[in-house]
Formats: C-alpha cells, sequence, structure tokens
C-alpha cells in the first residue's frame, strides 16, 4: 500500500468515474484465451536466510535480500509505467511494455482499475481511432498500438475482482465499433480479433451469469455471427467459442431460442459455416460448433427443428476421419445425434 500511496495509484475516481477492464495476441498473432497468470519474478522466494540452489550448494541469506530488492524494483516498475500511461509522449512505449508484462503480474488488473485516470486514458486510445474505421484507414502501426490497450482492457475483463466493474461501466461497448468492422486488411483483423479476446476473457470463466445477461442487452450475437461468417479462421473460432459460452447458460440458450428469428439467425450461419469447413476443415472451429448444435439441441423446440435442419455432413460421417483423434468432439457429435433421434 505504501507503493499505492507513493505513486497516487490510491483507487481515486479519474474522468471517467471509478472505474479502471491471459491474454489477446502472441508474437506469432494467434489468440490466446488462456487466463493464466504468473507471480513476479523473484518475489517471495527464499526472502531471507539461507537455503540451496538447484545444484544443491548452500545458498547464503544475501540471495534471499537480493531477490526481495528485485521483486521491489520490479513492482516499483510496474507503477512507473502505469503513470506513464497518462503522458501522452510516454504512453505508447508503457502500453507495450505493460501489455508484455500482463501475464507476470497478477495483480495489474486491480492497480489498473483502481489507479487515477488509468482507465480513461486506455479508453482514450479506443476512441482516438473511431475516424478511422469508415472509411477504412487504419494502419499497422495505429492498430497495433490500440491492440495493446486491449491487451491491458482484457487483463482487466479476466480479472474475478475488476470483471464486474468493467461490465458496470459498460465497457465493452467502446470495442463493439471495432468489431463492426469489415475490412479484411491485417491492421483491421487483428483489430477484430484483439476485440473479441476481451468479450472472449469475459465469458471464459462462466462463474457469473451476471456477464451473459449483460452481453445478452448488447449487439453481441449479430456481431459475432457476422464475423462467424466473413472473418478469418482464427476470428470465426473465438467468435464461435463466445456463441457456445453464451449458449451454455441457461439464459443465453433461453434467449437465443425464444424466437424463431434468433434462432434461425444462429443455425444459419452455423449451417453455413459446417459447409464452408467440408472444403477446408479447421479442427479447433468444427470442435466449438458441434458444441454449439448440441448445447441447441437441450431446447426442445430447437431440437425438434434441428431433426429437419441439422446439416447433412453431420449424419453422412463426412467429419468421421477427420475427428478420428478428437474422442471429446466425436462423443459430443455421437450424444447429438442421439438427442435427435430420441421421440421421433
Amino acid at each position: 500500500m505504501a507503493h499505492l500511496q507513493k505513486h497516487h495509484l490510491n483507487g481515486s475516481s479519474g474522468p471517467m468515474g471509478v472505474m479502471g477492464l491471459g491474454g489477446p495476441m502472441n508474437s506469432n498473432g494467434a489468440m490466446s484465451l488462456g487466463m493464466g497468470m504468473g507471480s513476479m519474478g523473484g518475489m517471495g522466494n527464499n526472502m531471507g536466510g539461507g537455503g540451496t540452489n538447484g545444484s544443491g550448494r548452500h545458498r547464503s541469506g544475501s540471495d534471499g535480500a537480493s531477490n526481495v530488492v528485485s521483486g521491489a524494483s520490479d513492482k516499483d516498475r510496474i507503477f512507473a509505467l502505469v503513470l506513464e500511461l497518462s503522458s501522452p509522449e510516454k504512453r505508447e512505449s508503457a502500453l507495450l511494455e505493460l501489455s508484455k508484462k500482463r501475464e507476470a503480474v497478477p495483480d495489474l488488473a486491480p492497480i489498473l482499475w483502481h489507479s487515477f485516470g488509468t482507465i480513461a486514458c486506455l479508453l482514450q486510445e479506443i476512441v482516438a481511432i473511431y475516424p478511422l474505421l469508415s472509411p477504412p484507414k487504419l494502419k499497422a502501426h495505429a492498430s497495433n498500438r490500440v491492440c495493446n490497450a486491449l491487451a491491458l482492457l482484457q487483463c482487466v475483463a479476466s480479472h474475478p475482482e475488476t470483471r464486474m466493474l468493467f461490465l458496470n461501466a459498460y465497457i465493452p461497448l467502446f470495442l463493439y465499433p471495432f468489431l463492426n468492422t469489415v475490412s479484411k486488411t491485417r491492421p483491421f483483423e487483428y483489430l477484430r480479433l484483439t476485440s473479441l479476446g476481451v468479450i472472449g476473457a469475459l465469458v471464459k470463466q462462466m462463474d457469473d451469469p451476471q456477464v451473459i445477461k449483460f452481453l445478452l442487452s448488447t449487439e453481441i450475437i449479430p456481431l459475432c455471427l457476422r464475423i462467424m461468417e466473413t472473418g478469418s479462421e482464427l476470428s470465426k473460432t473465438v467468435a464461435t467459442f463466445i456463441i457456445q459460452k453464451m449458449l451454455l447458460d441457461d439464459g443465453g440458450l433461453g434467449y437465443i431460442c425464444a424466437t424463431y428469428e434468433r434462432f434461425y439467425a444462429v443455425s444459419t450461419v452455423l449451417t453455413n459455416m459446417v459447409a464452408a469447413l467440408v472444403e477446408a476443415p479447421s479442427q479447433r472451429l468444427l470442435k466449438h460448433i458441434i458444441r454449439c448444435y448440441l448445447r441447441l439441441s437441450d431446447n426442445p423446440r430447437a431440437r425438434e427443428a434441428l431433426r429437419t435442419h441439422l446439416p447433412e455432413p453431420f449424419h453422412d460421417g463426412t467429419f468421421a476421419a477427420f475427428l478420428k483423434e478428437d474422442h471429446t468432439t466425436t462423443r459430443w457429435l455421437a450424444q447429438l445425434l442421439m438427442q435427435l433421434r430420441e421421440g421421433v
């Protein structure tokens, strides 16, 4: 707490009020929805006292003391970087460095949320590129910069202490203009994918129905459906994962199956995706699609409709060889077909 006071990270609300939001993009441009975070290097390891090192030789207490100093220094560096977000001249480099450290600092999300004005600074980064969305003028540099800000928001969205605060501040709505873009250039695809990662972080834990309830009150379903139809394979996979998680919630399943129009919109997109996978298979995408169908079959009205509208490739064994090594998805498909045959 002394460090927080020293750096004015005292939980005061910034211009946006009392709010602040594992990981979006890796170095290869791949999406990671894992939320695990490591501990700060050196902190808490043999703090004082002797011990043995990896080779079995005795280690003096001075090694433990150096670890304490190193840990404190690392923490000070994080606080300094958070403060630099408030400086227009230093913000870009601070965004980059903090986004790289987010998985190594377990309490980074609360630090970001409760530090004065930090979330407002991240939202400034988002709003600043709205004019570049239509007509599409977003370039790689601007895309990378805002995606670093989104990576920090994803960190906040995935943390149990800050997730609901993030939702209650309606911060996901700031990302929807990015999901609504259609340009297929790499900067826009990167932007959509990283934005999907933030929403994916919200739904991944499935430990709070309020998250799904919030998303159902927004336009996230049609936005995801369009990306499922027109996005890259990776964007389609993450968007389908989000729909799957919403279906697994009873409220989400009930919402989608409440009207024919909603059910038809989802099932039509899933059917088109299955047809495309016959020509260009993707195991991870197919897995999410089958799980969506299986969950839809839990609803009596949807199950009745699927009996006549389930894609033919699921019936004729088109994907049998493709799924040979994926026992979980094979079991889901068999369970789906069995549920549709029952009561016929």
